[in-house]
């Protein structure tokens, strides 16, 4: 797989090279098939020179040669004239390609597309046998690329469809790194570093890069205002889905509750959620589009160069792939990195898997507010935890139900309390609809004090 995604670069390369090629090869000059120049003061040089009958042979043989090439260039200048469909093909041919190349360029010329090294590094680790701790680590960089070239190439490809289309793709493939790892943690069965990483993509998203974002924003402007509606919409589906996990959890501290009721219950209230973000779709996409517009954003999006639906299809796949390869690396290296080096695995869930899940999303986000963007930066913050918490996490439990591992919605309440108390809290800094810098330190102070606190949680049994 690796080498499918690298052969795919290298092929768009010579692709743009060619094109390259091909665009400055027409201004040269061009000269007779024998290589000669023959100017009319050379032709009369010959002429009047003591030449014998043999000679004036080859001097026709001459002659007939420029007047071929005199044909040839007329020829050409009339093709170039009037230019047949072969020709407008291929040069529509030519500019197909180089718009693609410079979408990709657009997406792999960034700092963080250095870290693509890793990539090769960390899927040959585990079969080098290296130490799980270097396994972690290089798999855990690789990821990081990747999810910004997933991200990307998922963008693309929803700007070549409709409204809902384009929605369903960016929450199939907008949190798929997510997904990817969430469901190979559940196949191993580490539900505990599921249901952490659940959380902590949730928790990084409200508190880490809204607190950041914000706190960007204050940097440069003393208040800043911002679509109140939109977000207000997005934090009740938060609520919505942090209830949703709060009551199995509350009911598996129930005297005689057991876990065949808590496993039926968190699938029942799985396909609820999912029901109700299929519905906050419809709202935001169709019924009350007019909420969630963002003018600038859409003329800035509309100057820059888009993958065609082949294009971001393939990137898609290829990546998805690669995601995939690396992910299941990573959780397989989990056990031995908590158990030799003395990780706590909530720390891992909570605040580690996801920062690598969201590394793309969080400097799209911050970038924005620092630009004066700042609805962009809640939609992008705040769009991508509602996600999770109603798409991701009921696809976590069902994916469960499908490998026969007891993944719920029964979480810690340590992990259930620090949800509810995180979402009312953003959701007392959106409301009024301005925002300054002492917010986003308020948000990114609360995250750390949680981090802090999963640092120390003692392993279960």
């Amino acid at each position: 797989m690796v080498l499918l995604f690298a052969l795919a670069v290298a092929v768009v390369a010579v692709a743009a090279a060619v094109v390259a090629v091909g665009g400055g090869g027409g201004g040269g000059a061009r000269r007779s098939p024998s290589g000669g120049v023959f100017s009319p003061s050379s032709l009369r040089i010959m002429a009047s020179s003591p030449m014998t009958k043999q000679g004036s042979g080859i001097f026709r043989m001459q002659r007939s040669q420029s007047g071929l090439v005199l044909m040839q260039r007329r020829e050409q200048t009339r093709s170039r004239e009037f230019p047949t469909t072969e020709n407008s093909e291929a040069v529509e041919a030519r500019g197909y390609l180089a718009m693609e190349c410079q979408a990709l360029a657009h997406i792999f010329c960034n700092k963080l597309m250095v870290l693509l090294i890793f990539v090769p590094l960390g899927l040959s680790a585990g079969k080098l046998e290296l130490n799980s701790a270097w396994i972690f680590t290089f798999n855990f960089l690789a990821i990081v690329p990747l999810a910004g070239i997933l991200g990307a190439s998922t963008e693309a490809m929803a700007s070549h469809t409709g409204q809902m289309i384009g929605g369903l793709l960016n929450a199939t493939f907008g949190n798929a790194v997510e997904m990817i790892m969430c469901i190979q943690a559940v196949k191993a069965g580490l539900i505990q570093v599921v249901q952490g990483n659940l959380l902590g993509s949730v928790l990084s998203n409200i508190l880490l890069v809204l607190g950041m974002a914000i706190f960007g924003a204050g940097m440069r402007f003393r208040n800043r205002q911002f679509n109140a509606v939109g977000a207000a919409a997005n934090m009740t589906c938060q609520v919505v889905a942090s209830i949703s996990i709060c009551l199995p959890t509350l009911y598996g501290e129930m005297a005689g509750a057991g876990s065949e009721q808590i496993l039926m219950i968190s699938r029942i209230c799985s396909v609820f959620l999912c029901f109700v973000y299929f519905f906050f779709l419809f709202f935001q996409l169709i019924t009350h589009a007019n909420l969630f517009v963002d003018e600038g954003e859409e003329e800035e999006e509309g100057a820059e160069a888009s993958l065609s639906v082949a294009g971001s299809a393939t990137l898609l796949l290829l990546c998805t792939l690669v995601v995939a390869a690396c992910s299941e690396e990573l959780v397989d290296s989990i056990e031995g990195v908590s158990t030799n080096f003395g990780l706590p695995k909530a720390f891992i869930g909570v605040i580690l898997l996801p920062i690598v899940g969201n590394a793309a999303e969080h400097a799209t986000a911050v970038t924005s507010a620092y630009k004066g963007k700042l609805d962009l930066a809640i939609g992008v913050a705040v769009g991508s935890s509602t996600q999770i918490a109603l798409f991701v996490v009921p696809v976590a439990v069902l994916a469960g139900w499908a490998y026969g591992t007891p993944m719920s919605l029964n979480f810690r309440l340590f992990d259930t309390a620090c949800q509810m108390l995180s979402v009312f809290l953003v959701s007392q800094v959106l409301q009024h609809g301005n925002t300054n810098w002492l917010h986003g330190a308020m948000l990114v102070t609360t995250y750390c004090l949680i981090a802090i606190m999963t640092w120390f949680i003692p392993e279960s049994t």
